[in-house]
């Protein structure tokens, strides 16, 4: 009997990868909650910032664009960079497409990955069953790797939880609970601005924190991108469209650069339709850094350092820290701890080579653990147009 390949994670890039792989013929065993970071950690109302063009799952066969889900489920056709997309109706679409082209999803967790003597991998699921693969592909997204910085960390003894003082973004799908409240939000990322806006559409006081050199500002709406640059997911320009549609040379810049520009390509920076939904309902203090942070009476207290050099404190009743996420092998605690001293890393992230194949012979890294060997275009579902038939077909002549 031949093994399968195990596909761990049912979001956008596992899906994907998971199509891909059985258009090929290769036997997979997909694993994971559909859709469930997008179900559960965003917030109610929110939109995807990206547009329609970005937004679709690629697969191996054609049907199974957005607008096929539009079509198919009798919605509202999103087509063009005018069109903006509700989370609710992206995760229909990432339903939709599992039902289609990955029946048979197995919503149980993979408690442990552990390479095997003779080859492969043994897995142990949550549902006592041990069973090996012959290759394993990682596609978590971005569950376990909410990043909270260390000077917030004063006033989350425990670690950020909704009902503490500090908490992250990814915690919050109901803000309706903050109404009435001095709520707080630190970050300038289109998280930090979407999350504050629908806050204070709930009726939440809200204070929005923007560090360092990052300045609260909004991109430009379609009708206003230059004309005589390249088209891409992200807009209009040449820097965006070479990270769009030539990854291939990323993973050979110095690690420094490579890293930097996951930071800071596409990033911090609004999207055109949340400006008048955000500037006059939220106030907005562009500070230097966020010097330490700590509770009082179970409150939480900020200390802000202007960029004058002077401090200031800030109270409120609740802290969101939308400070993103940060890839970290050691979080990845599914995989057994040999595996992971055995992994080549770099700041903690996995370094992939052609096929998106890790250091260990079998074991794959898609999605956001790729974007420092990949570039930029790995943190977004248009990612996977790039990353999905590449890796399916590495992983084919790998085990062929």
């Amino acid at each position: 009997m031949i093994q399968p390949v195990a596909v761990i994670g049912a979001g956008p890039f596992g899906l994907s990868t998971a199509a891909h792989l059985r258009a090929r013929g290769i036997p997979v065993r997909v694993f994971g909650d559909p859709m469930v970071s997008w179900r559960d950690h965003m917030p109610a109302g929110m939109l995807l910032k990206s547009t329609p063009a970005a937004s679709t799952i690629d697969a191996p066969q054609r049907g199974h664009r957005l607008v096929d889900y539009c079509d198919a489920a009798g919605i509202a056709r999103l087509v063009t960079d005018e069109d903006i997309i509700p989370v609710e109706t992206f995760i229909g679409y990432g339903r939709w497409f599992q039902e289609q082209l990955v029946p048979g999803l197995e919503q149980v967790r993979v408690v442990s990955v552990d390479r095997k003597a003779g080859g492969g991998f043994e897995l142990k699921l949550d549902s006592g069953e041990l069973f090996t693969a012959r290759a394993v592909v990682v596609a978590t997204g971005l569950s376990g790797l909410a990043h909270l910085p260390a000077e917030l960390a004063g006033a989350a003894v425990d670690g950020p939880t909704p009902t503490g003082p500090v908490s992250h973004s990814s915690q919050h799908h109901d803000l309706s609970r903050f109404a009435g409240k001095e709520l707080v939000v630190v970050g300038a990322g289109q998280s930090a601005l979407e999350t504050a806006a629908l806050a204070a559409e709930a009726g939440a006081h809200v204070r929005v924190v923007s560090r360092g050199r990052g300045r609260v500002s909004f991109g430009a709406p379609p009708w206003k991108q230059p004309r005589l640059r390249p088209e891409s997911p992200f807009g209009r320009a040449w820097s965006l469209w070479a990270l769009s549609y030539y990854p291939h040379p990323y993973r050979y810049l110095p690690a420094e650069a490579r890293h930097y520009l996951v930071r800071r390509v596409l990033g911090p920076l609004g999207a055109w339709w949340l400006r008048d939904r955000f500037e006059g309902k939220v106030e907005v203090r562009e500070v230097a850094s966020v010097a330490r942070a700590h509770a009082s009476e179970g409150s939480p207290v900020l200390t802000l350092r202007t960029h004058g050099g002077r401090t200031q404190e800030l109270p409120a009743d609740h802290v969101i820290a939308a400070t993103g996420y940060r890839v970290d092998i050691a979080a990845m605690d599914f995989l057994g701890h040999e595996l992971r001293t055995e992994l080549v890393v770099s700041r903690g992230t996995p370094k992939l080579g052609a096929g998106f194949r890790s250091s260990v012979p079998g074991l794959y890294f898609t999605g956001l653990p790729a974007a420092a060997s990949y570039g930029p275009v790995m943190r977004f579902v248009c990612g996977t147009e790039f990353a999905s038939p590449r890796l399916a077909k590495h992983l084919a002549g790998a085990h062929g």
